[in-house]
């Protein structure tokens, strides 16, 4: 779970992490009062949406006067804003956050992830900050410097130092990046983050360093001991079927194909659409309803895959382990009768009870297609998706 801006900014100043003066709005009637309050010799306006690159698309603008401040503001709030991190689609900007301007002489880059490979939470540093770290990982390696925590003894002084002195940090701004560093790393822990970055960390003519960005992903696994968080999430960023789909414990991404996908098991999803794939056919989805399948959510991952206007064709493939193929089979004949189908769908089942589960199929009177393997459940998927299509 992704948040804003001004709410991870929000933990940062929590953990004794430096942020520039600013406030929020979603109202462009408070805008005087946050211009009055953010006292400054100009300001930065900034649209929130969970994605990055936001400067590049127009996202992020400085204004000198109240006037321009106002101009900005009415144009971004209530807009929709797409960047390169958000695959063509358009993020709504339903806030603001105003920001001071601050002197800048350098820029940092700070960030600190579970690295699986060590299995331990990694910072990543580099002098080379305000540029998308994959660019600078690609043509100068040199300037990235990774820093593995041990969990038993946690970060350690040293450490911090270490890269104070790789960065050529002096005075002031060396003793903060350690608290930033440590603040960082509880914080990590404390809310269960899967990512923590902030790009650029700026020193500013005082020899101060600030978060002038702050980006905070959570693990979704953990959420259930993060009532705080997840009291912040906002679902108007996100797809609004994959929302729904999580609000029923099923995993569903959309694609942009025409065949529509119901599979148990994440593993068996992609096999799924690999075959689909070799067959020539495109999955408008995936959708993985998990080994409890019940009859009811069985019902609402139709719904979900049917919310496509392009899907032409769907397959169901289960394999009966937790959950029995007579119970499946039952919960595809209540959905196909609730949500009234008029396109094709095969259904291939496996595991515990498949005959019984198989038999209700055949014996349900409904324009349901069995198939007795996966091959030959994608190939039939496929060639009904291209008659539906013409």
């Amino acid at each position: 779970m992704n948040l804003h801006e001004y709410q991870a900014k929000n933990l940062f100043q929590h953990y004794q992490i430096p942020v520039p003066k600013g406030r929020v709005i979603d109202d462009l009637m408070d805008l005087e009062s946050a211009l009055a309050e953010v006292k400054s010799s100009g300001w930065v306006i900034k649209a929130q949406i969970h994605a990055g690159a936001r400067g590049k698309a127009g996202g992020v603008q400085l204004v000198s006067d109240e006037a321009e401040a106002k101009v900005v503001a009415k144009r971004l709030l209530g807009s929709h804003l797409a960047t390169i991190q958000t695959a063509g689609k358009k993020l709504p900007v339903n806030a603001l956050l105003i920001e001071e301007t601050l002197t800048i002489q350098q820029e940092f880059y700070l960030s600190l992830l579970v690295d699986r490979a060590t299995k331990r939470h990694t910072f990543v540093i580099s002098a080379a900050g305000g540029m998308d770290i994959e660019l600078v990982a690609e043509a100068s390696p040199e300037k990235i410097l990774t820093v593995s925590v041990d969990p038993v003894v946690g970060l350690m002084a040293y450490q911090c130092r270490e890269v104070g002195f790789a960065l050529g940090l002096t005075g002031n701004a060396f003793k903060q990046l350690s608290t930033i560093m440590k603040g960082f790393y509880q914080l990590a822990l404390d809310k269960d983050v899967a990512l923590l970055e902030i790009n650029p960390l700026v020193l500013t003519n005082n020899n101060e360093l600030i978060a002038l960005d702050a980006k905070v992903n959570i693990d979704s696994n953990a959420l259930y001991r993060q009532a705080d968080l997840v009291a912040m999430r906002d679902i108007r960023q996100e797809d609004e079927r994959e929302a729904k789909a999580a609000d029923h414990q099923l995993n569903y991404i959309a694609l942009e194909g025409n065949i529509g996908c119901m599979v148990n098991g994440a593993g068996l999803a992609m096999a799924t659409m690999d075959l689909i794939k070799l067959n020539g056919g495109e999955p408008a989805n995936f959708l993985d309803v998990g080994g409890g399948a019940t009859p009811d959510r069985v019902a609402e991952a139709f719904k979900l895959i049917l919310s496509s206007q392009e899907v032409k064709s769907i397959l169901v493939n289960i394999f009966g382990g937790i959950v029995r193929c007579d119970l499946i089979a039952e919960g595809i004949i209540q959905a196909v009768q609730d949500v009234g189908l008029t396109i094709p769908v095969v259904v291939r089942l496996e595991g515990t009870n498949v005959a019984l589960g198989r038999q209700k199929l055949a014996d349900s009177g409904l324009s349901i297609i069995t198939a007795n393997g996966l091959a030959e459940a994608a190939e039939k998927v496929v060639a009904l998706a291209k008659e539906h299509q013409q």
